[in-house]
């Protein structure tokens, strides 16, 4: 379980095609303090297990290996040598929730169609699958790449979030331009709705 609140950008350093996976190894400061192997940490929203955990100076570099089905169906896939990150370790019991629950299975990828400054902060479009789009509402919480973000506006195709300046200096978005995947995970507490409250009992009452 986490909280979308990221830790830091990590940068890749070695990505390696194996017979079954694919070992993806980030360089990372905040995120390897204290990790074990077995460990579960968010590489841009997507729950990973810490494979290996070694200091390389100031760094440590975390190694994942992930299956082919994860890298084909994740922005992870789209990552190289060099790209940026988001880190987030699992949530401790205690730990503040600055965020909302997020459990790391990506829901799917969206594709940012907009993504510009505007004044001090930045505007960021997403469009989204159209299977996740009934999860979307103003005001409502929303995961972009690990990020535990507030959609401004709900979109016809997707949704609108606006960047704070801390949150791009402190997350991978500063490395993303228009055109990138990016996953997506809906809030929980809308698909358990969705899961037990009837059809019936969603629909609007009809004008009267």
């Amino acid at each position: 379980m986490f909280t979308g609140i990221v830790e830091e950008a990590g940068r890749v350093a070695l990505i390696e095609q194996g017979a079954s996976s694919i070992r993806l190894v980030v360089e990372a400061s905040v995120a390897g303090t204290g990790a074990r192997l077995g460990d579960s940490i968010a590489v841009n929203g997507c729950c990973l297990t810490l494979v290996s955990n070694r200091r390389n100076g100031r760094k440590r570099m975390l190694a994942f290996d992930l299956l082919a089905e994860t890298w084909r169906r994740t922005s992870i896939g789209d990552a190289m040598v060099g790209t940026l990150v988001n880190l987030e370790r699992s949530l401790a019991v205690g730990d503040r929730i600055g965020g909302h629950f997020v459990t790391g299975h990506v829901d799917g990828t969206g594709v940012i169609r907009r993504w510009e400054r505007e004044g001090r902060d930045h505007v960021l479009d997403v469009e989204a699958p159209v299977a996740l789009r009934r999860y979307l509402v103003q005001k409502g919480s929303i995961t972009v790449d690990g990020i535990s973000l507030t959609v401004a506006e709900v979109l016809p195709k997707g949704f609108r979030i606006w960047i704070i300046p801390h949150t791009l200096e402190v997350t991978a978005l500063r490395d993303r331009k228009a055109g990138d995947r990016v996953n997506l995970e809906a809030d929980m507490l809308a698909k358990y709705v969705e899961r037990f409250v009837p059809p019936t009992a969603r629909r609007p009452s009809p004008a009267r």
